[in-house]
């Protein structure tokens, strides 16, 4: 009887650290571009891109796809040098903000789940993004704002 209290104090224990340590996660907080900047430059530049992107990767994506973007075999799908990144930009937007279910990369099937991210802004999303596919050895043409926007109007049901 003895192990069985132990087993249980200690799951208890768990589930209240982790559900503390959950509610100490926030989301970044969203960014306005400025008033002078048109709608398709990223307020800043692109370092100021970059540095803005790894905050939401480091927030919203480090969990699943890891500190290397390298994933989780089997579940979660790498984010190094692969077609999704490196491809298609309208592609990449539409999987962060609709998530997805079941995906084959490179010959490997990952059947983890990608909750959508459509409450981050449009200058989150291409920001991070942005980094994405600038970081881990990818190099590829930044997205913006202003293409998010465009997606995301188009992707409304």
């Amino acid at each position: 009887m003895k192990k069985h209290t132990i087993f249980f104090a200690l799951t208890g224990s768990l589930f209240v650290m982790a559900t503390v340590l959950m509610s100490q996660t926030t989301k970044p907080a969203a960014t306005k571009p400025a008033a002078a900047k048109p709608a398709s430059a990223a307020p800043g530049g692109m370092a100021a891109s970059l540095a803005r992107g790894k905050q939401v990767y480091l927030e919203q994506c480090l969990a699943c796809h890891q500190a290397d973007a390298l994933g989780v075999s089997g579940m979660n799908p790498p984010l190094v040098k692969t077609k999704f990144v490196l491809g298609d930009k309208n592609t990449l937007v539409k999987i962060v903000l609709n998530g997805m279910k079941g995906i084959e990369v490179e010959g490997e099937d990952y059947h983890g789940v990608m909750a959508p991210h459509s409450d981050l802004t449009d200058q989150q999303i291409a920001d991070v993004l942005t980094y994405v596919r600038n970081s881990f050895g990818n190099k590829a043409v930044a997205v913006k704002a202003s293409e998010v926007k465009a997606i995301r109007a188009a992707n409304k049901p």
